[in-house]
C-alpha cells in the first residue's frame, strides 16, 4: 500500500511540540532534517512509529527523521504545506542548528572551524620540532651543527608564526577580508617587537610606546592565540559594518586603511594587554597552588594545562621553572607540563585507534608522535580540542599523573623539554619519571576510549547539470540490478557506515570502485541528484527504487571531484554512463570510496537476493527481486 504522505507530514508536525518550537526544515537524498528549539518538547517514541518513517535521531543540533529516497521529498513538500514553514536549504537548516547551539559549544565550533584549514602546517611543525629538539638532546654534537639551526628553522616556522596562520584563517571563519587579517597577524609578530618568550623570561629588556593616555608593551604575540582570534573577530565586524556605511567612491581605501589601525591599536591596548593581567595573575595563583601539600596543587595544575596552551599563555611558566632551577636546582613545574602533553599524546593516540574516518586517523597519528616529543598543539589544536570530549579525559589523565608524580618525587633538572624527552632531564628518576606518564596516558587513553564517540555526517540533497552520454553494453536478458561500478562487491552489512550497514535504507550491497564511473544499472528514471553530486537516486523496472551513494561522508566535499551526466526526471539506459569520480581525491580527503547500491523499497518485494559477491564488471547482475 503506497505511503500517505499528507498523513505521514501530519503525524510528524504534531509530534515536534508545535509550529513555535520549529526553527527551519530541509531534506536530503534520504532524511527530513528539521531544526527545534527544545528538543524535550518533542515525542521521539511517536516519531519513530510513524508510518513512513524508518529512525530518528539527533546529530550536529538536527533532528533528521529518516524517510528514504524518493519518499522523503514527497513528504517534505506535504510537511511545508501542513506547518507553514518556507522551504529551507541544506546550508540554512546547518546556520540555524549551528544557531541554536549553547553558546561554548559555538565557541569550540569556530576554534575547530579556524584550526581545521591550518591543521597540516601545525601537525607537521609539530612533528618536526619535537624530532629534531630529541635529537639535539641524544646527540648534543648534532646540536652545536648547522644542519641542526637549519632543521630547527624550518621546523618550527609554522609554530613561530602560528598567529599570522590562525589570523588569516580566523578571517575565513569570521567573514573577513584574509589579506588585511594577514597584516594583523604579521604586525603582532613583527621583528621590531621583543619575542614573548625573551620578554617572560626577562622583563626588564621591555620597553613601551606612550600615546594619549595608553603605554603599548613592544613585545610580539608569539605563542598566543586567543588575543589574536578575539582581534581578526572584531576586525570582521568592524570591517563589515564600514563596507555598509562608507560611500562606495572611497570605501576601498578608507575600509582597509580605518579596519587595520582600529584593530591594531585596540589589540595593542586592550585585547593583548589584558591578557598580560590575566597571564601575571595566573603564575601568582601557581606559585601558591604547588605549595599545596598531597599533589592537590598539581593535580589542579595538570589538569587545567591544556586549557593554557588553548590561550597560548603556557609559555609564561618558562619564568616559574628558570626560578625554581636557580634556587635549588629542582624544576617541580615538570610533572605538571609532562603529564599533561603526555596525556594529550594518548588522547589523541585513542582517537587514531577507534575512529573509522581515515581524515581523522592521518591527523590524529603524527599530532599524537608530535605530543609524545612535547610539542602538544596539533594534537590540541587538531584534534582533542576539535572534538572536546578527548580533551576532557586527556585532561583527567594529566591531573591525575602531575599528582603522582609531585608525590613520588619527580622533578627536572632542566626545562624546555617534555614527553619522552623528559627523560633526559630525569635521570636522577628515571623509575618515577616512566610511572608518572604510564599514569597519564593510560588513564587519558582509557577514558578517551570509553566515552568518545565518533560522530558520522550524512548524505545530502537536489539538482544538477547534464553533460554527455556514454552506454555501456550491458546484458539485461533478466530484470534485476546490474553493477554500476567496476570494482570489489561486499556486503551490506560491511559498508563502513552504520546507517547504511543496519539496511534502514534498503537492502543491497557496497562496491569498493576500481574505476570512478557510474553507470546505470537498469533502463529507469532519474529521481533525484543531490546537491554535492555525490549520489543518485533512479526508479527502474518492477517498481525498484534505487539509491546510488559514491564513497562515505562524501558530502562534505561539496562536489569536488564529482561530475554528473544526467538530471532529475532525465530516462536513462542500462549501461549508460551517470557519473565521474576522482578516487584519488575522495582518498585524499580522507573518506572512504565505498559506494552504497541500495535498492531503497526492498521491502516491497517477496524474494530479494543479492547475486555477486567480490570481484565484479560493468554490466554483472547483483540483485534480483521479484
Amino acid at each position: 500500500m503506497a505511503l500517505d504522505y499528507r498523513k505521514c507530514a501530519q503525524e510528524i508536525f504534531e509530534n515536534l511540540g508545535g509550529r513555535e518550537n520549529l526553527v527551519s526544515a530541509a531534506h536530503c537524498a534520504t532524511r527530513l532534517r528539521l531544526v527545534t528549539v527544545d528538543n524535550d518538547k518533542i515525542d521521539m517514541k511517536k516519531l519513530e512509529n510513524i508510518e513512513g518513517v524508518k529512525g530518528v535521531f539527533s546529530n550536529n543540533g538536527q533532528l533528521q527523521l529518516i524517510i528514504g529516497t524518493g519518499t522523503v521529498n514527497k513528504v517534505y513538500d506535504e510537511f511545508l504545506a501542513v506547518s507553514g514553514m518556507e522551504a529551507a536549504t541544506k546550508d540554512d537548516v546547518k546556520a540555524a542548528a549551528a544557531a541554536a547551539q549553547p553558546l561554548p559549544k559555538r565557541i569550540i565550533k569556530a576554534l575547530g572551524d579556524v584550526f581545521v584549514p591550518i591543521l597540516p602546517a601545525i601537525v607537521a611543525a609539530g612533528l618536526m620540532m619535537g624530532l629534531v629538539e630529541a635529537l639535539g638532546q641524544f646527540f648534543p654534537a648534532f646540536a652545536q651543527s648547522d644542519i641542526y639551526s637549519w632543521m630547527d628553522l624550518v621546523a618550527n616556522t609554522a609554530i613561530v608564526y602560528l598567529p599570522v596562520l590562525v589570523a588569516i584563517s580566523a578571517a575565513r571563519v569570521f567573514g573577513g577580508n584574509i589579506f588585511l587579517a594577514g597584516t594583523i597577524g604579521m604586525l603582532l609578530m613583527h621583528m621590531n617587537l621583543l619575542s614573548a618568550w625573551t620578554a617572560a623570561s626577562d622583563p626588564s629588556q621591555i620597553k613601551y610606546w606612550h600615546i594619549a593616555f595608553f603605554s603599548i608593551r613592544q613585545v610580539n604575540y608569539q605563542g598566543h592565540i586567543i588575543p589574536i582570534i578575539i582581534a581578526i573577530w572584531f576586525m570582521c565586524q568592524l570591517e563589515k559594518r564600514l563596507h555598509k556605511i562608507v560611500p562606495e567612491m572611497i570605501d576601498l581605501f578608507v575600509t582597509p586603511l580605518v579596519t587595520v589601525f582600529v584593530t591594531a591599536f585596540l589589540t595593542m591596548t586592550i585585547i593583548g594587554p589584558v591578557f598580560i593581567v590575566v597571564e601575571n595573575n595566573i603564575l601568582t595563583f601557581v606559585k601558591a597552588l604547588l605549595a599545596l601539600p598531597l599533589g592537590i596543587g598539581s593535580f589542579v595544575c595538570g589538569g587545567l594545562y591544556p586549557l593554557f596552551v588553548v590561550c597560548g599563555i603556557h609559555h609564561m611558566f618558562n619564568v616559574l621553572e628558570a626560578g625554581m632551577i636557580a634556587e635549588n636546582g629542582m624544576n617541580l613545574w615538570l610533572p605538571v607540563s609532562c603529564s599533561a602533553n603526555f596525556a594529550m599524546c594518548m588522547a589523541c593516540v585513542a582517537v587514531f585507534v577507534k575512529s573509522k574516518n581515515k581524515k581523522t586517523k592521518s591527523l590524529a597519528l603524527p599530532a599524537g608522535l608530535s605530543a609524545s616529543l612535547g610539542i602538544t598543539e596539533p594534537a590540541i589544536f587538531g584534534i582533542n580540542l576539535r572534538f572536546m570530549t578527548p580533551l576532557v579525559c586527556g585532561m583527567v589523565g594529566g591531573a591525575f599523573g602531575a599528582a603522582v608524580g609531585s608525590i613520588i618525587g619527580v622533578y627536572g633538572s632542566a626545562y624546555g623539554v617534555t614527553g619522552i624527552p623528559g627523560f633526559l632531564i630525569t635521570t636522577h628518576c628515571t623509575v618515577q619519571y616512566t610511572i608518572m606518564l604510564a599514569i597519564a596516558g593510560a588513564i587519558a587513553f582509557i577514558l578517551t576510549y570509553i566515552v568518545w564517540k565518533e560522530e558520522t555526517e550524512e548524505s545530502e540533497t537536489n539538482t544538477i547539470e547534464t553533460e554527455e552520454e556514454i552506454v555501456v553494453s550491458f546484458e539485461t536478458a533478466e530484470p534485476g540490478v546490474y553493477a554500476p561500478i567496476k570494482g570489489n562487491v561486499i556486503a551490506r552489512e560491511d559498508i563502513p557506515d552504520p546507517t547504511f550497514a543496519s539496511g534502514v535504507l534498503g537492502d543491497g550491497v557496497g562496491i569498493e570502485p576500481e574505476v570512478g564511473e557510474v553507470y546505470a544499472p537498469f533502463d529507469g528514471t532519474i529521481m533525484s541528484v543531490v546537491d554535492s553530486k555525490h549520489a543518485i537516486a533512479l526508479a527502474g523496472p518492477n517498481d525498484i527504487q534505487m539509491l546510488i551513494h559514491v564513497g562515505i561522508d562524501t558530502v562534505q566535499m561539496n562536489g569536488d571531484g564529482f561530475e554528473v551526466f544526467v538530471e532529475n526526471g532525465q530516462e536513462v539506459k542500462a549501461g549508460q554512463k551517470m557519473m565521474n569520480f576522482s578516487i584519488d581525491k575522495i582518498k585524499n580527503a580522507g573518506y572512504s570510496t565505498t559506494t552504497a547500491v541500495l535498492v531503497a523499497n526492498s521491502d516491497d518485494f517477496t524474494s530479494f537476493k543479492v547475486e555477486k559477491l567480490g570481484k565484479t564488471v560493468l554490466g554483472e547482475k547483483l540483485i534480483s527481486v521479484e
